[in-house]
């Protein structure tokens, strides 16, 4: 063959790789780092809770029917667990995707959908958030519904109509998964309402909305109630509230001492048990020889708890208050990550054993997690780097406020003390309200990372007007 015929030969064409494409999809696929290494999504001693309530057809403190739900309809009817993780790992990442585009981040040379993917894998690196998405719970929910009321009460106008009803119904979900997801969004819609009646008077040009986030939340407070009642027979919210509030004071020390201040009280149960208190309140609540089980436990004691919670915040309203706020600080500052996830949770192996298929059950027990691979060791390796990112981001927060301000970037400033707000009130409700895990506040607190990310990405590279995506 001469060098004429080869050069009339055909070139080959080398194949481009598109690297926007695969590099979202690296980001999505390190959301699910933990569930892949893992064998199958992580699971939580809560997880068997969520489940019966669909096997049961009925209410059960602490765990949504409308979580459970969702579980039932992404695991295409409990075939597959890797439906519900992909789901919040498709919401995750597009939520994140939605909060750069509308903050106009994006390059020349890096289009915004491989800006997504990179930001993706730097917080599963360096925060905890994989471990919330790819578990079955919850948990991840709740940041979400933070970035769901960041976009539609101060980004609306960034939004298609389209993106809009997906923002709301991933927020309407988170609602409806989990009643900290209420109180925490009561709290933001009056941050909101604050942050507009500032916008007015200081005239920042932000512009927020209050409807949106308000009618979202008064949709889940009247839909809650009434699918209950049609679909169970049972109006009413997710029980439990009463009973955790009390656990808190347990391990306070103030319910000690409003018994032997008030007893004996006939009308009191657990004046039998006032010298038997267990010292916390995970053991007050959930241990099976613990005076709250022995008065009746959820079906009997509520009334009785809630009436003693009243009671003690009006005996003690001083010391109430100064253990809900050491309860915050403590809750603000416990971010590990691992949280309960290296224990046995038996009952959650139960369920898998007991009402999921052969296939199914034997996919679960062969997971890591199940063979105890999922150790301490593990956990206190990552937090080497969690805790700390966690803690400067929280801090950071504050800087990037305060730089937004000066160099007029009031978007940014905005989205920082909004994120801190929420970070506060949720410390506040799972803290002061039930009691400090780490677990509660890991959960969110990438969201800093997140924005103190975004806030750096502002301010290396001006802002494109439209970022490609």
């Amino acid at each position: 063959m001469t060098d004429a015929d080869d050069s009339q030969m055909p070139q080959r064409r080398v194949p481009q790789l598109d690297w926007p494409r695969l590099i979202l999809w690296l980001g999505g696929f390190a959301l699910l780092g933990p569930a892949l290494w893992n064998g199958f999504p992580i699971v939580f001693f809560d997880t068997a809770g969520y489940i019966k309530r669909v096997l049961d057809w009925d209410l059960e403190p602490g765990r949504s029917f409308f979580y459970g739900l969702f579980l039932y309809v992404t695991s295409g009817g409990w075939f597959s667990f890797w439906g519900p993780i992909l789901a919040q790992a498709g919401a995750t990442l597009w939520l994140i995707h939605l909060l750069l585009r509308v903050h106009r981040i994006g390059f020349r040379d890096w289009p915004l959908r491989q800006v997504t993917g990179a930001v993706a894998i730097a917080l599963s690196a360096l925060t905890g958030v994989s471990w919330y998405v790819a578990q079955v719970m919850p948990d991840i929910l709740l940041p979400l519904l933070v970035l769901c009321f960041w976009l539609l009460s101060f980004r609306w106008d960034d939004l298609d109509w389209r993106e809009r009803l997906g923002v709301a119904a991933i927020g309407l979900l988170a609602l409806l998964s989990h009643m900290s997801s209420m109180a925490l969004a009561g709290g933001l819609v009056l941050t909101i309402a604050a942050a507009k009646g500032l916008d007015r008077w200081r005239g920042w040009g932000l512009s927020p909305r209050v409807w949106p986030a308000a009618a979202l939340l008064a949709l889940s407070v009247i839909a809650m109630p009434t699918l209950h009642m049609a679909l169970i027979g049972k109006p009413g919210f997710t029980p439990g509230g009463p009973v955790f509030i009390f656990g808190r004071l347990v391990q306070d020390g103030l319910a000690q001492r409003y018994l032997t201040d008030h007893c004996p009280d006939p009308t009191i149960k657990l004046c039998a048990f006032k010298g038997n208190l267990p010292a916390t309140a995970d053991d007050f609540i959930w241990h099976k020889d613990s005076p709250f089980v022995a008065i009746g436990g959820w079906d009997s004691a509520t009334p009785e708890l809630s009436r003693l919670v009243g009671g003690i915040v009006s005996a003690y309203p001083g010391a109430f208050l100064s253990t809900a706020l050491v309860a915050t600080k403590d809750q603000l500052l416990m971010v590990q990550t691992g949280d309960g996830l290296d224990e046995w949770q038996e009952v959650t192996r139960w369920i898998f054993r007991a009402f999921m298929a052969d296939g199914m059950h034997q996919a679960f027990a062969g997971a890591k997690q199940q063979r105890q691979k999922t150790t301490q060791d593990l956990f206190d390796a990552l937090n080497l780097i969690h805790v700390p990112m966690a803690h400067l981001s929280g801090l950071g927060l504050i800087l990037v406020a305060a730089w937004g301000f000066r160099t007029g970037r009031r978007d940014l400033a905005a989205l920082a003390l909004f994120v801190l707000i929420a970070l506060i009130g949720n410390a506040f409700i799972n803290g002061a309200l039930s009691n400090p895990h780490d677990r509660y506040q890991s959960r969110i607190v990438w969201l800093a990372t997140l924005v103190v990310g975004v806030a750096a990405l502002r301010a290396v590279t001006p802002p494109r007007s439209g970022a490609a995506g």
